[in-house]
């Protein structure tokens, strides 16, 4: 296969200005991702462990192959609503490898609101079955839930 070439001029003051400018978004990108990675709010993170539960990415590191990936899917559904107290809309999704089968999985974050379902839970949901259907994956599924969150519900 040929080798493509580019024409890019990494010293000139275009790329330079460029480069700042996306260096500086995906920072903030990663802090945000670390931000809902962590959870919910601390004293409910704590609460959590009190009661001896695993937090659920934690759930999902045992759940799936020792050193393979979780590629986690819309880690920032509902970001900046709800004054920032549903941190990835309240569930982890993605998929990983598990007894050597590529899944889907689906898990309730109990640190945020107890796992219930926003309008946006429900999205990432459906979302990440979608995905399973597409790509014929089984889904797994790691419940730890409030039902809805009946304040927000028509």
């Amino acid at each position: 296969m040929a080798r493509l070439e580019t024409a890019v001029m990494t010293a000139s003051e275009t790329y330079t200005r460029n480069h700042a400018a996306q260096s500086e978004r995906v920072e903030t990108l990663r802090a945000r991702i670390a931000d809902v990675a962590s959870g919910g709010r601390p004293d409910m993170v704590e609460r959590h462990r009190k009661r001896g539960k695993l937090l659920v990415r934690e759930r999902i590191d045992l759940l799936v192959d020792p050193g393979t990936a979780f590629m986690e899917l819309s880690s920032l559904a509902a970001y900046g609503q709800y004054g920032g107290e549903v941190p990835g809309s309240g569930i982890v999704t993605g998929i990983g490898i598990v007894h050597g089968q590529p899944c889907v999985v689906i898990a309730n974050d109990a640190t945020v609101k107890g796992g219930s379902f926003y309008h946006e839970t429900v999205q990432k949901h459906i979302r990440a079955q979608e995905i399973a259907a597409e790509n014929r994956l089984p889904c797994l599924y790691l419940v730890d839930c409030g039902g809805a969150f009946l304040p927000e519900q028509d």
